[in-house]
């Protein structure tokens, strides 16, 4: 069962066990990670079976959940081995499986029933009926398309179930394609996306290049940053919590499980720097030089 809250949670990253003791300690409510299979961030370090059970152990002696992905597209030769890794998941206690397969969806209701089962930003969910069905098959909570306007965040908070709890990414790297539809790595570099091992060729720096000039590059400037012509900015929705919040979400979600332990600490301690005050009523924090208002 879900569990009630008035003020939304921050969940944080936890890449391996070094980066989720800092996620924890730097203020997360709860944090996502992986075993070492079925989950989208297969470089990340990650957590193996006997590292499982103390994660959780740590995580739950602070009061912090854990959210395990299972969010790749099982291919048959490894759907068979989903109900042990399901039924090893809770047997550690995790709290919640994000899952994107409906077949790995069925399974988690099956072998492990007393996890919530949270529905991956791989599913896509772009409007409230597809949010609504989820709902209906048993899914506690749907993370959002990171593609997704406020206002449409705000319409399918309003047309769904109160009881369904709706999560969105706040921080961290955006996909070029949509919640990582790509098949750029794929093809580049043999490394499969929908399987966790994206090589993120969309943040390579390119040129252009004519047929008949070859070897002249031609670069195509998007920014001081570089010359990048594919991948999307980073978000950052830090100075944009109190809409956030106002549009009824229940879960900030900070992208990262690659990234640092020195990220997992700051981003996580920026983000609950500025909850806080919106928590216990207190006057907006400024961050980044503006202000939003509780």
């Amino acid at each position: 069962m879900a569990v009630k809250r008035d003020k939304p949670e921050l969940l944080a990253p936890a890449g391996d066990m070094e980066r989720l003791k800092m996620a924890v300690l730097y203020g997360a409510d709860a944090v996502y990670l992986a075993g070492t299979s079925f989950g989208m961030r297969a470089f990340a370090g990650n957590f193996s079976d006997e590292e499982l059970p103390q994660a959780v152990a740590f995580a739950h002696s602070h009061g912090v959940r854990v959210h395990c992905t299972i969010n790749t597209m099982p291919r048959n030769d490894e759907a068979a081995r989903l109900p042990e890794h399901l039924e090893r998941l809770a047997d550690a206690g995790v709290d919640a499986l994000i899952v994107a397969d409906l077949g790995a969806f069925t399974l988690a209701g099956k072998y492990a029933p007393r996890c919530e089962r949270h529905i991956s930003t791989q599913a896509s969910i772009c409007n409230y009926e597809t949010a609504r069905a989820w709902r209906d098959l048993g899914a506690s909570r749907v993370i959002l398309a990171r593609e997704l306007s406020l206002e449409e965040i705000r319409t399918i908070r309003d047309k769904t179930p109160a009881d369904l709890e709706i999560e969105a990414f706040v921080h961290g790297a955006m996909c070029v394609s949509y919640s990582g539809r790509c098949l750029l790595s794929n093809y580049m570099t043999g490394r499969d996306s929908s399987r966790g091992a994206c090589a993120q060729p969309c943040r390579y720096q390119y040129a252009l290049v004519e047929e008949k000039r070859p070897g002249e590059y031609f670069p195509v400037f998007e920014d001081q940053q570089g010359t990048y012509i594919l991948n999307s900015r980073d978000m950052c929705m830090i100075d944009h919590l109190g809409d956030l919040c106002g549009a009824g979400l229940s879960s900030l979600k900070i992208e990262g499980r690659a990234k640092s332990a020195y990220y997992a600490a700051i981003v996580t301690g920026a983000y609950r720097h500025c909850l806080t005050p919106r928590r216990q009523g207190s006057p907006s924090i400024p961050c980044g030089g503006t202000r939003w208002n509780t």
